[in-house]
């Protein structure tokens, strides 16, 4: 089609005129097939879910302001931590909801000791089991090497029917993953046996 140049005064023929306009029709197409690759990835990534045997990382749900925890922070006493707000709260529900309706099979639900975890895990899925290598790596660099070893051995870990679902921070699936999530996104991980397995997506819950 080449490029079109209009200069401000000129007289717009009526080639000009159907060039602009075949112009804004494929601008549009394209931003019809923008919009449409998410989505259509995002099905894609349902689909494995629903069909089970994979690791599901979730990020906790937003919190109240901060990085990190307060000083003094103590994993028995959540008043010493920094928790969900109640936006968090109603977006772990949210992604509850929407595993219920898409009938998505969950066996086990695993989180990080840390409150903001475990509650989200409980609002979202039901009662889960703390699980020490999904901990906060955030500020603690000689944790990391621990604690990926067994997230990695447990995500290598092929299983029949339904998906494990681990409920931890964001800095603990970046190690894990290279992937940093947004709050309560999930990152989908395939198990392939003897040690490894790949990122097969991300899924965001609104």
């Amino acid at each position: 089609m080449g490029v079109v140049r209009v200069v401000a005064g000129d007289p717009v023929t009526p080639r000009t005129a159907d060039l602009l306009a075949r112009a804004a029709a494929l601008l549009v197409v394209l931003a019809v097939l923008a919009a449409a690759a998410p989505a259509r990835a995002d099905e894609r990534v349902w689909g494995l879910v629903k069909s089970g045997g994979q690791a599901i990382f979730i990020r906790h749900a937003i919190t109240t302001p901060g990085v990190g925890d307060p000083p003094g922070m103590r994993l028995a006493d959540c008043s010493t931590q920094r928790n969900l707000s109640d936006a968090g709260r109603a977006h772990a529900g949210r992604v509850g909801e929407a595993f219920r309706a898409r009938a998505i099979p969950v066996d086990r639900i695993l989180s990080s000791p840390w409150c903001r975890c475990l509650e989200t895990a409980r609002l979202a899925f039901g009662s889960p089991e703390p699980w020490a290598p999904l901990g906060n790596l955030f500020g603690r660099p000689e944790n990391r090497a621990t604690q990926v070893e067994a997230l990695q051995a447990l995500a290598s870990e092929r299983r029949t029917g339904g998906n494990v679902v681990l409920v931890t921070h964001g800095s603990t699936i970046s190690a894990l993953t290279g992937i940093n999530p947004d709050t309560a996104e999930m990152v989908v991980v395939t198990p392939l046996g003897d040690g490894r397995s790949v990122v097969a997506g991300r899924l965001t819950v609104r």
